[in-house]
């Protein structure tokens, strides 16, 4: 995974974080560790964001040059929440690719005791390790904390060295992965899912394509500057081309939608006015 991916896990989390100084009825995600997840620098942020005046004078800010980020976030988050506790009766393992400093793994009371791996880059390993002994007194003792570079290290092999199994049924995450990727690292991970037991479940977002070759950018003109024109992003899918993708590699699509799809079902009931983008999807899929 290209390295630019390890600078991005703190913002998402910061939003979290703000997120909770909403009435618990108008939040989208609850999520009282996110605020000491973060660093210093951003904890000082989100506390300047306390007052109500001054995070609607931000976040209007925030639509005008980035429409529907935050929301198409949020709903991104529920989403992989949802079908992950969902699936916690058919679940054997847990695995959680580029992991960043998320916390579902610790407040989602419905996988609390499945063995879960979250694997990412070593910096941000470290750091969540330490942060995690600072929220919750330690590591759980059902989640194992994996560095790895996915540039150069195998995830099969080194899984196995964390006493996991390809036998289990594992339900695995991808969250604001694929786009950071390059095809040659995409069909190194989709590999390694190819070789994992039937009835396994995976759950990914994805940046659509024609955002990615500058056809359509949706509104986020700066998203684009600074993403694909600066290099960030490498990797997007074509949604008809999925299912095939999926199947080249043993999989079954069961879901593939937007992340404004789903403002109606996530972002409407808080009674905020939230907004989500179109740029990115996601993928609910089960092995064949």
């Amino acid at each position: 995974m290209a390295r630019e991916a390890a600078k991005t896990a703190i913002g998402p989390m910061a939003l979290v974080a703000v997120e909770q100084f909403y009435p618990v009825e108008e939040r989208v995600i609850d999520d009282d560790l996110a605020y000491g997840m973060l660093p210093s620098g951003s904890k000082a942020f989100v506390q300047f964001l306390r007052p109500l005046w001054m995070r609607n004078w931000i976040m209007n800010l925030s639509e005008k040059s980035q429409p529907g980020i935050l929301g198409g976030l949020l709903c991104r988050k529920k989403y992989i929440d949802d079908r992950l506790a969902a699936s916690h009766d058919r679940t054997d393992a847990i695995v959680n690719l580029g992991a960043g400093f998320d916390t579902r793994l610790f407040r989602l009371q419905a996988v609390s005791n499945i063995p879960a791996w979250e694997l990412d880059q070593p910096d941000n390993i470290a750091a969540k390790r330490i942060r995690l002994q600072e929220v919750l007194g330690g590591i759980p003792s059902n989640v194992n904390l994996v560095s790895i570079d996915f540039d150069q290290e195998d995830i099969a092999v080194t899984l196995e060295a964390h006493r996991y199994s390809t036998n289990w049924r594992g339900f695995f995450i991808m969250e604001a992965v694929t786009q950071y990727l390059t095809e040659q690292g995409i069909e190194k991970i989709f590999s390694f899912l190819g070789e994992v037991a039937v009835c396994s479940r995976l759950v990914f977002s994805y940046v659509r394509r024609d955002f990615l070759i500058g056809r359509s950018t949706y509104g986020w003109k700066s998203g684009y500057k600074r993403f694909v024109s600066g290099g960030i992003w490498h990797y997007a899918f074509e949604p008809d081309e999925l299912p095939g993708f999926l199947r080249k590699y043993g999989w079954r699509l069961l879901e593939d939608r937007g992340c404004d799809e789903l403002a109606g079902e996530y972002l409407k009931p808080s009674g905020r006015k939230l907004a989500s983008t179109q740029v990115e999807r996601m993928v609910f899929a089960e092995k064949m």
